[in-house]
């Protein structure tokens, strides 16, 4: 009974500080929504990283409000060395990363969430940590939309997308290396 408690006052206290850090950031790095031609990105935020980490994720939600087919990409960050969209999958109880080769295709009519622990955009050799209440420019390419420039606020180290329940950790192979991640 007491593990089950705690379990869920660990959930409150995670939710509350997600939900607290959002409302605490300052304006202007608040999440915002953006439009370039009929695709549609909602949302985009990242987690702090730690000291000495070279890559960080970004995440965000689009729509293709258009009548075809697009595929998104990351064209660059001022944040990272380079950005790419990945995607991971359950392999043998291992979470694997990859890069989507020729990005992410988003079908007419439909929405597609980039979330932890499933499809989002990598910024790979981080220039500096990202840090809790700061933000950062990305620019997304899409295929057919054209170019966006999309601005990242950074949340806590290990913060939960915002509106979802937080969960255990698991290991994930990144290209070969181990790695422990939060899996919410």
């Amino acid at each position: 009974m007491i593990l089950i408690a705690r379990k869920y006052v660990g959930r409150a206290l995670a939710a509350v500080s997600a939900l607290a850090v959002a409302l605490l950031l300052p304006l202007g790095v608040q999440a915002a929504d953006y439009n370039v031609g009929p695709m549609h990105i909602d949302s985009p935020w990242t987690r702090a990283t730690p000291k000495g980490a070279s890559s960080g994720a970004g995440y965000l939600t689009v729509t293709n409000n258009g009548t075809a087919p697009d595929r998104l990409s990351c064209a660059s960050s001022a944040a990272a060395g380079a950005c790419q969209i990945h995607s991971m999958t359950m392999e043998g109880g291992v979470m694997k990363m990859r890069p989507v080769e020729g990005g992410l295709e988003i079908k007419p009519g439909e929405t597609v969430t980039l979330k932890p622990g499933g499809y989002h955009v990598m910024f790979v050799d981080l220039k500096h940590p990202l840090e809790q209440g700061s933000a950062f420019e990305a620019t997304l390419q899409f295929e057919k939309a054209g170019t966006v420039k999309v601005e990242f606020p950074v949340l806590a180290l290990g913060a939960a997308a915002p509106g979802a329940n937080t969960g255990g950790s698991m290991m994930m192979d990144h290209g070969g290396m181990m790695q422990q991640m939060d899996k919410h």
